[in-house]
C-alpha cells in the first residue's frame, strides 16, 4: 500500500547522504537573480537578528529556526524524484557549494560539514546529491572550482552558472565576516523544509495539483484586495472595481514572454515600500521588522495596521486605491519592465541598471511618482531617477563596493523617502546635489585608499561590470563618432557569437620580463581595464595569443572604441575628430603597446566613465528642455 509522509528536515538531514533527480520533463531552472538576492537577504536578516558579535558557534542551537517551505518527492527505483522544489533545492545547493568553497579557502573546519551535503560517495564513486544527469557538468565545474563555459549550453546549466555568480558577488562571505562559520552552523541546522514523500507517483503528483489548485490557500494579493473591497456597499461599484483589479493584475502576470504568477505582488511590493515605508528595521541582534520589511513579507496585513495612515477604510478611499492609485502604478511598473527588456529611446538608464541587475530599481523608481502626473512627467522621473542610479552603481562598483540586494537595501530605502513624490524640477535638483556631496567617484574614493578607474582590475567580482563599462564607453565612443548606438548588441549573451573581453596583451609574461617584476605584477597589469576590449567571442580566441603589432590591423576591422588603438580611427573620421575634441578625449594610436602606453590608456577609459556617467545627464530631464524625453 502506498504511503504518504510528511517530516519536518533541516537542510542538513533533507541533503545528508541522499540525492534528488527530477524527470525528464520537468521543467528548466529558472530562478532569476531577484529571486537569490531574496532568499539570501532573508537568510542573512533571519540570522542576524540572532547573531550578536562574540558569540560561539555552539550558540547558534539557541538561534531561531527559518522555514524554507515544503517539496514533495516521489521515491522509485532506489531514487528521489523531485516532483516540486526543484528550484529552492538547486539554489540551496548553488549556495552551499558556495560556503563550501569559502570555507575551505579559509581553511575552516565546518567544511567537513557542508560537504556531504554537496556530495556522497556510497560506493566508492562520488555522487553529487542535486543528481540531474544534464546538470552535472556545472555543478561538479563549481564545487571543484575548475573552468565552465556557460555559452550554448541548455538553459539550465546556463541558470545556474549565473545564479552562483550572482552568489559569488553578493558576496555574503564578505559582509559575515568572522561570523561566517556561524552562519553555516545556522543554515545547516536551524533552516528547514516540510519534505512530503511517497512511493507512488500519482499519489506525489494529487498531492503537487491540491496544494497548487484546489485547496489553494488565499495569496497576499487577494487578501488585500478582499480587505480593500470589503468597505465597499454599492454592488456595482464594488464589481467594477474588482474588475479593475483583475485587469491589473492579469496585465502583470501575463506581461513578456512567460507569465510570473508572482509579478503582481512584486508590483505591490515595489508601490508600497515606494510611496509608504517610513521605518526600516535596525542592524542589531533582536531587532523587530518595519514597514520596509513587513511590506516584503505581509504587504497585506501590514495595509490592514497602517489603513489610518494610508487614509483606507471607507468605501470612497478604498475605490480611488483600487480605481486609480493600483492602474497608475502598476501601468509605471510594467513601463519599467519593458524598458528594462528593450532598449528604449529616453529609458535607455533603465535597460542599463536591469543589465547590471540591480533589483531594487524597479521600487525607486517609483518614488518620484504621484498619480496625478502624465505620460510625459512619469517618463521623465523615471529616466532622471534611473539615470542616477547608474551613476550611484557604477561609481561603486570601479571602487569595489557592494551593490547587491542585501548591502544596498538601507540606501535604497533612504533614498526612496528622501525623492517620494518630488516634481521633476526639485527631483533632478536633489539628485544632482547628492551625485555632487558623494565621495565615491571614477577616481577612487578617500576612505576606500583611492581604487578607482586608475586601480580597477578584472576579477571575480570586477568581470561582470567592467564587461558593462567596456560596452558602455564603446557604445559611447562609436555613437560620438556618428554610428549606431550597439549597447543592446554588445551585451546580448543570447547571440550565436556574443561578445568576450579581449585582452590586449597576450598571456605571454616572457614578452614583458623587462618591463615587470614578477608574473604577478605582470597578470594584474593585463587584467587592468585600461589593456582590454570587448570582441565577438571568435575573433577574441582567434586573436588572443598574438602580439600586439599582429593584432593591430585586426582590430581596426572590429568596433570603433577597439579600432582607436589604430592609425585607420583617425583617418577621414570628421565626426570622430569633432567629438573627441569637444569632449577632450586623449584617444591615441599605438604602433606598440607597453605598460606605458597601457597607463594612457587607463586615462582614456577613466576620461570617458567621466564623460559617460556625468551628472549633467540629469539635468536634460528638466521640463524646460525641448520636446518629450
Amino acid at each position: 500500500m502506498s504511503t504518504i509522509t510528511p517530516h519536518y528536515r533541516t537542510v542538513q538531514q533533507l541533503l545528508q547522504s541522499q540525492s534528488f533527480s527530477i524527470d525528464e520533463y520537468q521543467r528548466e531552472y529558472k530562478w532569476e537573480r531577484e529571486n537569490i538576492e531574496e532568499l539570501l537577504g532573508d537568510l542573512r536578516d533571519k540570522f542576524l537578528s540572532c547573531y550578536q558579535e562574540g558569540d560561539k558557534t555552539k550558540e547558534v542551537s539557541g538561534y531561531e529556526d527559518y522555514f524554507l517551505g515544503s517539496i514533495i518527492v516521489s521515491k522509485r527505483n532506489s531514487k528521489n524524484y523531485l516532483v516540486d522544489g526543484q528550484q529552492r533545492v538547486t539554489s540551496l545547493t548553488l549556495l552551499l557549494i558556495y560556503l563550501h568553497n569559502a570555507a575551505k579557502a579559509q581553511g575552516l573546519s565546518v567544511v567537513g560539514n557542508l560537504a556531504p551535503l554537496i556530495y556522497s560517495a556510497p560506493f566508492g564513486d562520488p555522487l553529487f546529491n542535486l543528481d540531474i544527469v544534464e546538470r552535472l557538468p556545472v555543478i561538479e565545474a563549481l564545487f571543484n572550482d575548475g573552468p565552465f563555459n556557460p555559452d550554448g549550453k541548455d538553459e539550465s546549466l546556463r541558470t545556474m552558472y549565473s545564479r552562483y555568480q550572482d552568489i559569488a558577488q553578493i558576496d555574503l562571505v564578505g559582509e559575515l565576516k568572522e561570523a561566517l562559520p556561524h552562519f553555516i552552523y545556522w543554515l545547516i541546522n536551524k533552516v528547514g523544509l516540510i519534505e512530503i514523500a511517497t512511493d507512488n507517483d500519482s499519489y506525489a503528483y494529487a498531492i503537487f495539483e491540491t496544494m497548487n489548485d484546489r485547496g489553494k490557500p488565499l495569496s497576499p494579493v487577494d487578501m488585500l484586495k478582499a480587505y480593500l473591497l470589503a468597505p465597499i456597499e454599492d454592488d456595482l461599484q464594488r464589481r467594477n472595481a474588482n474588475q479593475v483589479w483583475k485587469r491589473q493584475v492579469l496585465d502583470l502576470i501575463s506581461w513578456g514572454t512567460e507569465p510570473e504568477p508572482e509579478r503582481d505582488s512584486a508590483c505591490i511590493k515595489a508601490w508600497f515600500r515606494s510611496q509608504y515605508a517610513d521605518t526600516k528595521r535596525e542592524g542589531k541582534a533582536g531587532a523587530v521588522d518595519k514597514d520596509w520589511e513587513l511590506i516584503g513579507s505581509v504587504f497585506h496585513r501590514w495595509v490592514r495596521d497602517n489603513r489610518v495612515r494610508l487614509n483606507l477604510g471607507g468605501d470612497t478611499a478604498n475605490l480611488a486605491f483600487i480605481t486609480t492609485h493600483f492602474p497608475f502604478f502598476s501601468s509605471a511598473y510594467r513601463q519599467i519592465l519593458d524598458a528594462s527588456r528593450h532598449y528604449t529611446a529616453g529609458l535607455e538608464a533603465v535597460y542599463y541598471n536591469a543589465h547590471n541587475e540591480f533589483t531594487w530599481q524597479n521600487t525607486v523608481l517609483l518614488a518620484p511618482l504621484r498619480v496625478n502626473d502624465d505620460a510625459d512627467t512619469v517618463k521623465r522621473k523615471l529616466a532622471v531617477t534611473a539615470s542616477y542610479l547608474d551613476i550611484w552603481l557604477m561609481r561603486r562598483t570601479v571602487n569595489y563596493i557592494r551593490v547587491g540586494y542585501s548591502s544596498t537595501s538601507y540606501a535604497m530605502w533612504s533614498l526612496c523617502k528622501e525623492i517620494r513624490g518630488l516634481d521633476i524640477g526639485k527631483l533632478v535638483q536633489v539628485l544632482t546635489d547628492k551625485l555632487e556631496a558623494d565621495d565615491v567617484t571614477f577616481a577612487g574614493s578617500p576612505s576606500r585608499n583611492r581604487y578607482g578607474i586608475s586601480d580597477l582590475c578584472m576579477n571575480q567580482f570586477s568581470r561582470r561590470y567592467i564587461y558593462h563599462l567596456l560596452a558602455r564607453i564603446t557604445a559611447f565612443t562609436e555613437v560620438g563618432a556618428g554610428k549606431p548606438d550597439l549597447f543592446p548588441h554588445y551585451v546580448d549573451r543570447s547571440l550565436p557569437n556574443p561578445c568576450d573581453i579581449e585582452h590586449i596583451w597576450a598571456d605571454k609574461f616572457e614578452a614583458f620580463a623587462d618591463e615587470f617584476s614578477s608574473e604577478e605584477e605582470f597578470q594584474y597589469a593585463r587584467n587592468h581595464v585600461g589593456g582590454l576590449l570587448l570582441l565577438p567571442a571568435d575573433v577574441n580566441r582567434s586573436y588572443q595569443a598574438k602580439a600586439f603589432p599582429e593584432k593591430a590591423p585586426l582590430y581596426a576591422q572590429q568596433n570603433f572604441y577597439a579600432a582607436t588603438l589604430t592609425d585607420t580611427a583617425y583617418k577621414n573620421q570628421p565626426k570622430f575628430d569633432a567629438f573627441r575634441k569637444a569632449q577632450q578625449l586623449p584617444f591615441k594610436a599605438y604602433a606598440t603597446f607597453g605598460s606605458a602606453e597601457q597607463i594612457e590608456r587607463r586615462e582614456l577609459v577613466e576620461a570617458l566613465a567621466n564623460r559617460v556617467w556625468s551628472p549633467e545627464r540629469l539635468k536634460k530631464y528638466l521640463p524646460n528642455t525641448a520636446g518629450t524625453v
